[in-house]
């Protein structure tokens, strides 16, 4: 999922669960002898400066490409209504979906195969092919992954400090986040020291991090099979902390009902402390909810000791839609290709990038994973050093260490029902005190179950 499933996340990006804005398609060649495409902007609600950078860049590309033209528009992934808006030609020509729904959108066929276009990049043999697995099938490549994060938690390190808690030295295992949540809630009235999603399919998401975390799995495959396995010890003891935050220590708030949209304007709004979150939040935080760069804080979850210990890892595929001719699809990957992927490659186009989101002041050196690997990622943010406008020590707890951190994949089958049903789990955990734990993991065992072997 997208954080921004996130997901966000970026469905975990529902990010992660939220909907995609209709128009009709102005794509096509046009009269002028140019090709027109459509290509996802940003986020409905998002800042007017966000936007004005984003057409800045637009302006860029057609510069630099003069037979194309394009046409931006507001965009968010919501599986629902993706159907709706392919099958009614209003999808645009590049869009995003979440590396949980490239795979089954691909093989209904609702990607387009650009094997072709992305093998004639210069880069094509240097993916992260962990990364671009998301979207291939066999050799056929049908988008490129793009904004690959890792689940962190995020933290106010302004309450922090009102709280009498240091900053610089966030929690580091679930103890003592429990502990800092009940000092912050004690101290500071009205905010909830730590809190989860929990509805738009995020309370699963955001649950399956949070049992990645203690070394738990919610589903295993062997033998070609597989198995869902939500009633685990793992899951059982994420949901007793939630538990107990909430019950015990009374450091959750009163709002249990929070969607990623939800969650993000209670933290912007200082309603809440701290959130298990993708690692590339503060982009969103900044955009639509005002946070201020200096005030937010990263550190990685804490991770049982254990080998199976990690952090859920998500992101987004840039791809293109199937309706798109072939002259379409070309200057779409090329539009992918400038956008997307040249400022992670090469140096003029990382700064050019960084220099007019940096002038928007949008955020600049937002922690995210390699779409390639750790030593590009590296070249890359020592080209927009100059450029990068949030402190980057208050991300470093996670930056620090979670290159060593065991990064850990989505659960691959049925994921956006098996999120769903885990909604209600911990919502019924925030809103009933006695609510039994194992009876209503097994329920969702037995329900997503039946779907998994109803695609043999």
């Amino acid at each position: 999922m997208r954080s921004p499933r996130s997901v966000a996340a970026i469905a975990a990006l529902t990010i992660a669960g939220v909907g995609l804005l209709a128009g009709c398609s102005s794509s096509g060649s046009g009269d002028d002898g140019k090709v027109h495409i459509t290509v996802a902007s940003l986020i409905p609600g998002s800042d007017k400066a966000a936007f004005k950078a984003f057409d800045d860049r637009v302006k860029e590309f057609e510069k630099a490409n003069p037979n194309i033209v394009v046409k931006s528009e507001e965009y968010q992934w919501t599986g629902p209504t993706f159907s709706t808006q392919l099958a009614g030609g209003t999808l645009p020509d590049v869009f995003n979906v979440p590396f949980t729904d490239s795979q089954s959108l691909l093989q209904a066929g609702q990607l387009a195969d650009i094997t072709a276009e992305v093998n004639k990049l210069s880069y094509a043999d240097k993916f992260n092919e962990n990364v671009l697995a998301v979207a291939k099938s066999g050799d056929k490549i049908y988008g490129i992954p793009y904004g690959p994060y890792a689940m962190g938690l995020s933290y106010n390190r302004e309450i922090f400090t009102k709280a009498g808690l240091d900053p610089d030295k966030p929690p580091t295992t679930w103890d003592e986040v429990r502990e800092d949540a009940k000092i912050i809630s004690e101290k500071v009235p009205g905010v909830a020291g730590y809190m989860q999603m929990t509805q738009g399919n995020t309370g699963g998401w955001i649950l399956t991090t949070t049992t990645y975390a203690r070394g738990g799995r919610m589903e295993v495959s062997e033998g070609g099979k597989t198995k869902v396995t939500t009633n685990n010890p793992q899951t059982k003891e994420a949901l007793q902390f939630l538990h107990d935050v909430r019950w015990e220590d009374n450091a959750a708030g009163s709002n249990f009902l929070l969607d990623w949209s939800g969650m993000n304007q209670a933290f912007g709004g200082g309603q809440v402390a701290m959130y298990p979150s993708g690692s590339d939040v503060l982009t969103s935080l900044v955009q639509q909810n005002n946070v201020d760069p200096k005030n937010y804080g990263l550190t990685t979850l804490p991770l049982a000791d254990s080998d199976d210990a990690g952090a859920l890892v998500g992101g987004n595929v840039a791809a293109v839609s199937p309706k798109s001719s072939a002259a379409e699809k070309e200057a779409a990957v090329k539009w992918i290709d400038f956008y997307y992927m040249q400022k992670l490659l090469d140096e003029k186009q990382a700064v050019a990038d960084a220099k007019v989101l940096a002038a928007s002041n949008q955020p600049v050196g937002v922690p995210t994973l390699p779409v390639f690997d750790k030593a590009t990622y590296d070249q890359q943010m020592s080209w927009i050093q100059p450029e990068v406008n949030i402190p980057l020590e208050n991300v470093a707890p996670f930056t620090d260490k979670i290159f060593d951190t065991n990064l850990v994949p989505e659960p691959n089958k049925h994921t956006q029902e098996l999120y769903a049903a885990l909604d209600s789990v911990v919502q019924a955990v925030l809103t009933d005190q006695n609510a039994d734990i194992d009876a209503l993991l097994t329920k969702v065992d037995s329900d997503v179950q039946k779907l998994v072997d109803a695609d043999k």
